[in-house]
């Protein structure tokens, strides 16, 4: 059993190909830029049993083509390991792709296990400053750079991302801060640099929550392009979604 807040169907952005996208309900991180603030309690989402997930996930098989599948996204998913452990079995014996998306923050061994588990990592790349990041989320660096390493070690897949957050990601050195610490790792296939949104800003308004960035810009396709060019000396595969 885990908890869901929403999915989305014929996903495009959360991994290869078209993807069931299930969005799960908790999150440790409180992310100035949050788009879902509505998931990062516990207390909210929907039980749902493994056997729905699964069956939801073969139902849209036919979409999927060769690439596609099933990614798991937040909230944050690890949060959940222990329940969401089965329902990744079952969609492995089904034969489906499985993505997890991921802040690296939750380290247990149940979470290793999981990681183990799924085809390919979504890790999401706060901010590589260790004052920034806990600025910017509410907790220390440390978790995600290790899963990061632990990712490596085992050769696991990884895409890397990071939400491009102008007054924060436009730092001195940020762009090369990422690359020193991430640009080692051979199992990295993909860097994706995500331009920072307003679209969550409702939701905040709507839980009488304050929204801390109001007056955040979103980036400028030139500047987008620029930090690109800065990041394709680390990795091998840029790309601005």
């Amino acid at each position: 059993m885990i908890k869901v807040h929403s999915y989305e169907s014929m996903g495009t952005f959360d991994g290869p190909g078209i993807r069931l996208v299930v969005f799960m309900q908790g999150c440790p991180l409180k992310c100035l830029f949050c788009a879902n603030p509505d998931t990062i309690s516990p207390l909210g989402g929907n039980p749902v049993e493994a056997e729905k997930i699964v069956a939801m996930a073969v139902d849209e098989r036919p979409f999927f083509g060769k690439r596609g599948g099933v990614t798991f996204s937040g909230g944050e998913p690890t949060m959940q390991a222990e329940g969401l452990l089965p329902v990744v079995k079952a969609l492995k014996r089904e034969g489906i792709h499985v993505a997890l998306d991921t802040n690296g923050a939750i380290r247990t061994p149940k979470v290793s296990e999981l990681l183990k588990e799924v085809d390919l990592v979504l890790l999401d790349i706060k901010q590589p400053d260790e004052k920034l990041h806990v600025d910017l989320t509410g907790v220390p660096l440390a978790n995600t750079l290790a899963t990061a390493r632990e990712l490596n070690e085992m050769g696991k897949k990884v895409w890397l991302r990071h939400v491009y957050l102008p007054g924060w990601s436009d730092r001195p050195g940020i762009m090369e801060r990422i690359g020193e610490l991430f640009g080692r790792y051979d199992n990295i296939e993909r860097f994706e640099l995500l331009p920072y949104h307003t679209l969550g800003v409702h939701k905040y308004e709507a839980m009488g929550w304050p929204y801390k960035l109001e007056g955040a810009k979103e980036p400028k396709p030139d500047t987008l392009a620029d930090e690109r060019e800065k990041l394709s000396a680390w990795f091998k595969t840029v790309v601005v979604n």
